[in-house]
């Protein structure tokens, strides 16, 4: 087999190897020609080239996602690894393990105007869980006329390494180093960065491994709930008749049956979810601003829970985290091994386990419900806002609200659904999904610009159709995560294209006018035809809902390309329909 001669680069191989890190997505460019040349020629690894880095940072990040194990991304020196930095702070906010090798100039080559070459050392800072800086070992370093021939000094450098055993040391503490990044990737989910000064020559190989770094094996820290924390958390869960369980973005099949079902009976706990909250009971309320909304200041009072009990990622929903802030709950525990967000400004626990953890510790204390009729009242409201929700629907004209009511039933079972930010993932909270339908979205920082390159690395990870439902901005913004030579056939994009950023037009302001239309709403009169022509995706369009329910009776079907749906909606009237909703189903 062929390996890079560089030691460093052999090092950093081994130990992803070691760490059972295949997953390999990399960037061109020529100093990572060492880590490019060690993982692309061993059989082990599987790799991706991917040429712009933002695109492959989300692409991998989409593996990450549904592998949860780390994935690997590697590129050159200078402006390129800046390009990883949103897929980064999106790993570091949703707690998905990236592992970023970037190479970089030597020591004495950074600061003195080299080409390519940038401050490298903690650049991700604010968002990392680890930054290794190696060292190398020897640098060529500057030369001068008065100085002795190179070959003669690094000899006698050489010697000194050796009799002073500098070389060791400076192997052993990049080991460490390396060895303590990965293990934080694997062990507290998020991005790790490794940052690898290479020297020239870049390109030299050898066909006998050199290195045998040692492997420090991850540490499982396995944390028992003290039985007086939980008595207390019993204590204060008994004495209340109104509970309240948010659940916020959360892997699929996470929480046990028998918790959801003993929850689903108890009448003074209301669940809430979300559709990235991948849990799913007919006595839970899987849509909160349909039952929020419209609600009075008396019947948010009603709603204020007594204790809150918060688990998963970030909230979509905005309505709720405004109702929480302003109508605080006596408690407010969140249950996390890593960290837990003062979202609602009352925070009083951190409950510092799994969500199975912790309520396989309290329901069983639980020998009889509080009697309460907080979930009756409740279930009552939500049935009203479903048979509204109907109503509505039959008599509203063609706008995005019906283009995402007849998009979400057509997603079929068993399958996965990418949403884009903004309008897509608000518009998906207002319906309900089928079960089997696993839901993923960027909710860590919220961008949209990686949407679509992260369910494209989703797809590659995955047997099961994945579809990527998304706005005209974000499509358009993350064009180049079509540039993929590892898209899957089964893969589908549904566009709703209303010809700007139509979400803009709910919020406070001038709408009509040109600045507006400018600045904020940003219209245009982009399709993605041509985009699918270039990069060999079938498309079609609909402009009205009779083409809509035709296009989506075959649209899913086995093809050899993916496919690309664009759907055209009114741009002036969507707004509208939506804010008339709300009104609506009071």
């Amino acid at each position: 087999m062929l390996y890079p001669k560089n030691p460093l680069a052999q090092t950093v191989i081994q130990l992803c190897k070691a760490k059972n890190i295949q997953h390999i997505v990399i960037s061109p460019g020529s100093r990572n020609a060492p880590l490019t040349i060690g993982f692309t020629n061993d059989p082990y690894f599987s790799c991706y080239s991917i040429v712009d880095e933002r695109c492959a940072g989300f692409f991998a990040l989409g593996i990450a996602q549904q592998l949860e194990s780390p994935v690997v991304l590697v590129c050159t020196s200078g402006s390129a690894l800046l390009n990883y930095y949103p897929a980064v702070a999106e790993a570091f906010y949703s707690d998905i393990p990236l592992v970023i090798l970037s190479a970089d100039r030597p020591k004495y080559l950074i600061g003195i105007g080299d080409g390519q070459t940038i401050n490298q050392k903690n650049v991700f800072e604010n968002h990392i869980l680890n930054s290794a800086n190696l060292k190398l070992n020897f640098e060529h370093g500057p030369k001068n006329n008065n100085e002795a021939e190179p070959a003669i000094i690094k000899s006698i450098e050489n010697k000194l390494e050796r009799i002073l055993g500098v070389k060791q040391e400076l192997d052993d503490e990049n080991e460490t180093k390396i060895n303590t990044a990965l293990n934080r990737a694997i062990s507290s989910n998020g991005p790790v960065h490794i940052n690898i000064p290479f020297e020239e020559p870049l390109y030299e190989t050898t066909d006998k491994l050199e290195v045998k770094p040692k492997v420090i094996d991850v540490e499982v820290r396995k944390k028992k709930i003290d039985d007086f924390f939980i008595q207390e958390c019993y204590d204060d869960w008994n004495s209340y008749s109104k509970k309240m369980i948010l659940i916020g973005a959360n892997q699929p099949n996470k929480i046990e049956q028998q918790i959801l079902d003993d929850l689903s009976k108890d009448n003074s706990v209301i669940v809430f979810t979300e559709t990235t909250s991948n849990v799913h009971n007919k006595q839970f309320f899987n849509s909160i601003d349909k039952i929020i909304a419209p609600l009075t200041e008396e019947e948010f009072k009603q709603l204020q829970p007594d204790v809150l009990v918060t688990f998963g990622g970030l909230i979509v929903s905005k309505k709720i985290k405004g109702f929480l802030r302003k109508f605080q709950p006596k408690h407010h525990w969140h249950i996390d091994k890593k960290h837990a967000n003062d979202t609602f400004f009352c925070l009083d626990k951190h409950i510092e386990a799994t969500p199975n953890q912790f309520f396989n510790a309290l329901l069983p204390r639980l020998t009889h419900f509080v009697k309460s009729d907080y979930k009756p009242f409740w279930n009552d409201v939500k049935s009203h806002r479903e048979n509204k929700q109907l109503t509505y629907l039959n008599d509203i004209p063609y706008s995005d609200f019906k283009v995402f009511d007849a998009v979400l039933k057509a997603i079929p079972e068993q399958s996965i659904l990418q949403l884009g930010n903004s309008s897509a993932v608000r518009y998906a909270q207002l319906f309900d999904l089928k079960k089997s339908i696993q839901v993923f979205c960027n909710r860590g920082t919220s961008g949209i610009d990686g949407s679509t390159s992260t369910a494209i690395g989703c797809a590659k990870a995955r047997k099961e159709q994945t579809t990527l439902i998304t706005g005209d901005l974000s499509f358009f913004y993350d064009s180049n995560a079509l540039w993929n030579n590892f898209i899957p056939n089964n893969f589908r994009i549904i566009l709703v294209n209303n010809q700007g950023g139509g979400i803009f037009r709910i919020l406070p302001g001038d709408k009509n006018s040109k600045k507006f239309e400018t600045f904020f709403e940003t219209t245009h009169d982009l399709t993605a035809k041509h985009l699918c022509k270039m990069y060999d995706f079938d498309y079609a369009t609909a402009i009205n809902e009779k083409q809509l329910k035709t296009q989506l009776k075959t649209f899913f079907t086995e093809t050899n390309q993916p496919k690309l749906l664009e759907i055209f909606t009114p741009r002036i009237i969507n707004d509208q329909v939506l804010l008339d909703y709300f009104k609506f189903i009071k």
